[in-house]
C-alpha cells in the first residue's frame, strides 16, 4: 500500500515538474540556505507529499536543493528520496552519481584518510574503467576485490564491505546485513550509492563532498529518466548519431581554441580539472618518481578549484599546495617568477593552476612577463636543470582567447587549458567542460584522458549534444554580452562614480579579453575598517535584493555566468569562494550580463538605487 502511494505521488510529480528542474545548472541563491541545502528541500517536499500536493507552482517554490548539478539538484533529491522510501531507508543515505566509478572512489578516499580497510565485492563484473593498479599507485587507495555468486554469499568482514551490482530497476535494492555500502550501477544513467546502517552515517558528508568536487550527481535528465522507469512510465529513446555530435564539438573547440590536439569532454569543469590533476601526477610519478610535486594555486580563486587541489594534496604524501598571490596588490607574473624560483631550488615539479582573467576581480596579467616567468630556465640547489612548469589555465571567463594556439604568447610554455561548459559553451544549459593543450603539452592529454575514464567523468551524450548546439554561436554571444557589460559598466561609473569597478580595459578587449562579468565595490563609510566593511556588505545585499525584486523576470541572485538571458548577481565570498580561506575572500558584488536582456530597465533600477544611497 505504501509503495503504491509513493509510486502514485511520484507519477504526479513527474507529470508536473517545473521546467527549471530539467534545465537550470546553478542554484537560485534567493531560495538557498547552504547550511540546510538538501535537508530543507526534502523537508518541504515531504510536506507536499503528506498533503498530496504536486502542482507545478508548489514544486517551483521549494527551497533550492544543494548547489549546481555537482552536489545535487531537485531531481536528484527526488530520485534519492523515492529510492529511499521504497526501500525503508533514510533519504540522506541514498546518493546518486552520473559516474559509475566515483562512488567507489569516494569510499576508498574516506577509508584511506581513516586508515580503514575496504573490501569490494561484486556478483557480475566491475566497471570497465576501474583500473586497480592505477588506483593503488596514483591515488594511494588500498582495497581487496572479491567475486561472489550472489549477494547472499557475502560474509562479515573487517572494515568496509562495498557490494557492486548492475540493474536497470533502481526501485528495489539488494540487501545483506554484512554489507556496508551498495553501489547499484545503471548501465545508461550512472549509479546510486546506499550507506547501510547508522555506523556508516559519518561517510555521507565525505561522499557528497567527492560528488561536489570531483564529479557530478546524476544529471537532471537522467534522474528524470530513472524516475520514469521507477513508475513504469514510457521513456523516450533518442536515436541520434552520438559520434556526429561529438565530432562537431571537437571541431568547434579546435576552431575556437586554435588547436589541433585531442579535445577532452568532461561532465563538469571540475571533473576535467580533477582528470588534469591526477593525470599530471601520474605522469610525474612515472618520469620523476623521487621528486616532490607542488600544486601552485591562487588562494582566492574559485573555491572549487582551491578545495579540489587541497583535497588531492591531502591524500598524496609527495604533493603539496603552494599559494600563488595574484589579486589586489599582487602581480601574477612576479608571484609566478618568485614561486618557481623556490620550487626549482627544491628540485620539485611545479604544476600551476591560474584563472585568466582572475575571479572575481577580472584582472589580466602582463602576458609577456608571465610567459617570461614560465619559460625562464632555472637550476636546483645542486646546479642541475630544474623541471619546467606545466601551466594549467582556467579560461572560463574568456574561452574565446586562443592561449593554446601555435602562435599564442604561451606557445613556448607547456599549457593545458580548460573551460567550464556550464558558462558560455552551453549558455548555462549543462555543466560539461572541455580541455585542450598546446603543442608542447599535447602528449600529456593521454594521461589526462586515462583519468577522465577511470573516474567515468566523461560528458554524457545529452551534454555533448547541447554543446554541439550551443558552441557555434558562442563567439558572437561573447561579443554581444561584452558590449552589454561595457555599456552597463560605463553607466554605473557615470551614475555612481564613487563605486570601484573591476573590469577589463578596452585595450585588453581589443586583444580578445571580453568577459561579460565585472565586480562592484560599492562606496562605504564608517569610522573603522570593520564598520566600513560591514556597511559595504549590507549595501551589496540591498542592491542585489532590489535588482532581483524589481526585475524578477531577468535579474537573478545566482552564481552563473555566460547564460543566454538576463543578468545574474552574486557575492563571491558567500558562493563561488565558499571554501576559500576567510582572509582571502572578496565580499564584493559580482555581476554577469548576458547577450539578451533589457539593459535600459537595469540602468533605471540601478539609478534609483544610487540616488538613495546615504551621502
Amino acid at each position: 500500500m505504501k509503495e503504491n502511494t509513493i509510486q502514485k505521488y511520484i507519477t504526479s510529480v513527474v507529470e508536473n515538474i517545473p521546467e527549471d528542474w530539467l534545465n537550470l545548472t546553478t542554484h537560485r541563491l534567493d531560495i538557498y540556505n547552504e547550511d540546510l541545502a538538501k535537508i530543507e528541500f526534502l523537508s518541504a517536499f515531504e510536506n507536499l507529499f503528506e498533503a498530496d500536493r504536486f502542482n507545478t507552482e508548489d514544486l517551483k517554490d521549494l527551497p533550492t536543493a544543494y548547489d549546481y548539478i555537482r552536489l545535487g539538484h531537485p531531481l536528484s533529491s527526488v530520485l534519492e528520496w523515492t529510492i529511499a522510501k521504497l526501500n525503508n531507508l533514510k533519504p540522506e543515505r541514498v546518493i546518486s552519481f552520473s559516474s559509475k566509478t566515483m562512488p567507489i572512489l569516494a569510499i576508498l578516499r574516506k577509508n584511506l584518510c581513516d586508515g580503514k580497510p575496504t573490501h569490494i565485492v561484486y556478483d557480475e563484473k566491475l566497471p570497465l574503467n576501474l583500473k586497480t593498479e592505477t588506483l593503488e599507485r596514483v591515488y594511494g587507495y588500498d582495497f581487496e576485490l572479491n567475486h561472489v555468486d550472489s549477494i547472499n554469499s557475502v560474509l562479515e568482514l573487517d572494515g568496509s564491505t562495498v557490494f557492486i551490482s548492475y540493474q536497470q530497476d533502481l526501485s528495489k535494492l539488494p540487501y545483506n546485513p554484512n554489507i556496508d555500502f551498495y553501489i547499484v550501477i545503471h548501465p545508461e544513467l550512472g549509479s546510486v550509492l546506499v550507506a547501510q546502517g547508522s555506523d556508516n552515517d559519518n561517510y555521507i558528508a565525505d561522499i557528497q563532498h567527492v560528488r561536489r568536487r570531483e564529479t557530478i550527481a546524476m544529471t537532471p535528465h537522467d534522474c528524470y529518466t530513472a524516475l520514469k522507469q521507477i513508475i513504469n512510465a514510457p521513456v523516450r529513446v533518442e536515436n541520434e548519431d552520438k559520434e556526429a555530435y561529438k565530432a562537431k564539438v571537437v571541431a568547434e573547440v579546435n576552431n575556437i581554441t586554435g588547436t589541433s590536439s585531442n579535445v577532452l569532454l568532461g561532465s563538469s569543469g571540475l571533473s576535467v580539472q580533477y582528470a588534469i590533476m591526477m593525470g599530471l601526477i601520474d605522469d610525474a610519478l612515472e618520469k620523476y618518481p623521487n621528486k616532490a610535486i607542488k600544486i601552485i594555486v591562487p588562494p582566492n580563486c574559485y573555491g572549487g578549484t582551491n578545495d579540489q587541489a587541497r583535497r588531492v594534496a591531502a591524500i598524496k604524501e609527495n604533493v603539496e599546495i603552494l599559494d600563488l598571490l595574484v589579486d589586489r596588490d599582487h602581480d601574477m607574473a612576479q608571484s609566478t617568477n618568485q614561486i618557481l624560483d623556490q620550487v626549482a631550488a627544491e628540485d620539485a615539479i611545479p604544476l600551476i593552476i591560474a584563472e585568466i582573467p582572475t575571479n572575481p576581480r577580472v584582472e589580466v596579467p602582463d602576458l609577456e612577463e608571465l610567459r617570461d616567468a614560465l619559460v625562464k630556465q632555472r637550476n636546483t640547489k645542486k646546479g642541475t636543470l630544474a623541471v619546467d612548469p606545466i601551466f594549467i589555465l582556467d579560461q572560463t571567463f574568456c574561452p574565446n582567447v586562443q592561449f593554446c594556439a601555435d602562435d599564442s604568447i604561451l606557445s613556448s610554455v607547456r599549457t593545458i587549458s580548460y573551460v567550464s561548459g556550464s558558462k558560455f559553451p552551453s549558455g548555462g544549459k549543462c555543466t560539461a567542460g572541455y580541455c585542450v593543450a598546446n603543442s608542447k603539452a599535447k602528449s600529456l592529454l593521454n594521461k589526462i584522458q586515462a583519468h577522465l575514464l577511470i573516474c567515468d567523468n566523461e560528458a554524457t551524450d545529452l551534454q555533448v549534444k547541447i554543446l554541439a548546439e550551443q558552441l557555434p554561436s558562442m563567439i558572437k554571444r561573447i561579443e554581444k554580452a561584452y558590449k552589454n557589460t561595457l555599456e552597463f559598466v560605463r553607466y554605473i561609473e557615470k551614475t555612481l562614480p564613487s563605486a570601484k569597478i573591476n573590469f577589463v580595459s578596452e585595450e585588453l578587449a581589443n586583444e580578445g579579453f571580453m568577459p561579460s562579468v565585472f565586480s562592484l565595490d560599492l562606496p562605504t563609510k564608517g569610522d573603522t575598517m570593520e564598520a566600513r566593511e560591514m556597511y559595504k556588505r549590507k549595501l551589496n545585499k540591498k542592491l542585489i535584493t532590489k535588482m532581483i525584486t524589481e526585475i524578477p523576470e531577468e535579474s537573478k541572485y545566482c552564481v552563473s555566468y555566460g547564460q543566454l538571458n538576463g543578468c545574474y548577481w552574486t557575492i563571491p565570498a558567500t558562493s563561488t569562494q565558499g571554501t576559500t580561506k576567510e582572509a582571502d575572500k572578496d565580499y564584493i558584488a559580482r555581476v554577469s550580463v548576458s547577450p539578451n536582456l533589457d539593459l535600459e530597465h537595469h540602468k533605471q533600477v540601478f539609478a534609483d538605487f544610487a540616488s538613495k544611497i546615504e551621502k
